[in-house]
């Protein structure tokens, strides 16, 4: 190895400790702007329990509405029609925060989607800092909820998310969900698809082997047993992701600012593990260099 090529190692190194540091993140957004939204088929009594919960007031708020047509347009290629329901329940508020302050996400009566799992969802989509809080009037799986909570973003924001973003937040909600219940454990399925959204985007694969490839990797860096159908699910999802060409080092640069629980599932798994591996190149690279000038002593004495 000669020094020409070791200084252009030792460059690629600062360069890659460089990405560690969080960027600064622009929002054209007002601080404090508040959005519900309702589900469509609430009754009057219940919409005024919910908004009482979210302490708010009618008056003082922007208040939508998402509806069950909504709901099976986002989810419908994901779940069946069965599985989605007909009537539109689940409800969010949304404040916006600071710029850089990250996400934070609590929820009510939600049975199978977790915070983190709204979390992660959200920031494939590309909302940032905001205080998000999803609720229903009984328990509900909350799957649809992400539909509302975009929906609350863009009239916060003024902004129109892509629609290929929402679809495959949406999916993401889906296949989470969907592995945390196959696994038991819904911290770690928030991990292992943060995982594979990592690889895909850093490794850029162009078939469907190689796609399958980096999930069955990653099923056995997590010790997870996956289905012949999950895997498959995974692929078209990771495929759908990857179509996005979303920057790696922005998405995780909203990890880094998540607030509340959610930032010890998603922010240490999810950065701790790129951190460790570049620590460990850089071990590597000081080693090689010592051995270089290690060598080149023994040959000149």
């Amino acid at each position: 190895m000669n020094l020409k090529k070791l200084g252009m190692m030792a460059l690629s190194a600062l360069t890659a400790v460089t990405l560690l540091v969080p960027g600064t993140v622009s929002a054209d957004a007002v601080e404090g702007e508040t959005v519900v939204t309702l589900g469509k088929d609430l009754t009057i009594n219940q919409q005024d329990a919910i908004l009482n919960e979210m302490q708010v007031n009618r008056d003082d708020v922007t208040i939508i509405y998402v509806t069950n047509e909504e709901e099976h347009q986002y989810l419908g290629k994901y779940m069946s029609a069965a599985t989605i329901g007909r009537r539109a329940l689940s409800s969010a508020k949304i404040t916006l925060t600071e710029s850089g302050k990250g996400i934070s996400v609590k929820t009510n009566k939600i049975t199978t989607i977790t915070d983190s799992m709204y979390a992660n969802a959200a920031i494939t989509a590309g909302i940032k800092d905001a205080d998000i809080y999803v609720t229903a009037p009984t328990n509900v799986s909350g799957t649809a909820a992400l539909t509302g909570i975009i929906k609350a973003f863009e009239t916060a924001t003024g902004q129109k998310i892509d629609e290929n973003k929402k679809q495959v937040a949406n999916e993401e909600i889906v296949r989470t969900s969907e592995l945390a219940q196959q696994i038991g454990d819904p911290n770690k399925a928030v991990q292992f698809i943060n995982r594979v959204k990592e690889e895909v985007a850093k490794e850029k694969p162009e078939t469907p082997e190689e796609y399958k490839d980096i999930i069955i990797n990653i099923s056995n860096e997590f010790n997870i047993n996956l289905n012949e159908q999950t895997v498959n699910q995974l692929v078209q999802f990771s495929q759908n992701f990857s179509s996005l060409n979303i920057d790696w080092d922005e998405l995780k640069s909203q990890f880094e600012t998540l607030r509340g629980d959610i930032a010890n599932i998603l922010n240490n798994e999810t950065t701790r593990g790129i951190l460790d591996t570049i620590l460990e190149w850089l071990g590597d690279l000081f080693r090689a260099i010592g051995d270089f000038f290690t060598s080149s002593s023994s040959r000149q004495q």
